[in-house]
């Protein structure tokens, strides 16, 4: 009887899941060096499976290596989100379509307690707990599609747009206006009406979650902008020149 093959994995293949998960879970924000010191620490491992698990990330887009500097998370762009955002809409509409023709009762039952407990998050104004739950649900609506290339073609553009989707701050306006999206949604869900659902989604996503991701990177570049030095001042040359200002 002939046994199926071992596969063998590497010590930085194995890293690579969990490195990515802390990005999307926002403990690696854009823009921050990454730790690869404590990051050793944290895994039990030499630096070397480290940089080689941030060389895959890096081919993926969701880090910059940078000479001398190491690692950095990728900062998001105006031109990234007019390129990354109508393929994630296109993604979470055909996830709705599917996940309304292959729901169980099971499976309506669940998303709605997490869209119930994100509510209560935003009511307590725990913006954490909110973002998570938030991901859950979009998360959901694609597992229950059951459809895995979807899946992994979701979980691709998500690690490049997670900072302005999942962890950034949210206007007042743009959080109120992501909830109640979200109840529409659950509704067109609990009715299986797929069509409504795959238009709801695509929607938030090209507007409500596009005006974040823009209002995102403004102000990164705004901080970027404050951070970096002043202009060196000319040295004087000695004399003052004919006509000068005085000031």
């Amino acid at each position: 009887m002939s046994s199926a093959p071992i596969v063998r994995h590497s010590l930085h293949e194995s890293l690579v899941a969990p490195l990515r998960e802390m990005i999307l879970q926002g403990e690696l924000r854009p823009g921050e060096k990454v730790p690869e010191e404590e990051l050793s620490e944290r895994f039990g491992v030499s630096r070397t499976p480290i940089r080689e698990a941030l060389k895959v990330l890096a081919a993926e887009g969701v880090l910059q290596i940078l000479p001398h500097r190491g690692a950095i998370v990728a900062r998001i762009t105006e031109e990234q989100i007019e390129e990354l955002f109508p393929i994630m809409a296109s993604l979470e509409r055909l996830a709705g379509l599917l996940a309304c023709q292959q729901a169980t009762d099971a499976d309506v039952a669940r998303v709605r307690a997490l869209h119930e407990r994100m509510v209560e998050c935003y009511q307590s104004g725990d913006e954490v707990e909110y973002l998570r739950h938030n991901r859950l649900i979009h998360e959901a609506f694609f597992a229950i599609a059951g459809n895995a290339t979807l899946s992994a073609f979701y979980q691709q553009i998500l690690t490049r747009i997670h900072a302005c989707r999942f962890v950034v701050r949210k206007s007042r306006a743009h959080w109120q206006a992501a909830v109640d999206e979200h109840t529409q949604m659950i509704e067109a869900f609990e009715a299986r009406n797929a069509v409504r659902l795959a238009a709801l989604l695509e929607t938030h996503v090209t507007g409500t979650t596009v005006g974040i991701a823009r209002a995102f990177v403004s102000r990164m570049q705004e901080e970027g902008a404050a951070q970096e030095p002043a202009p060196a001042k000319p040295r004087g040359r000695g004399r003052r020149l004919s006509g000068a200002a005085t000031g």
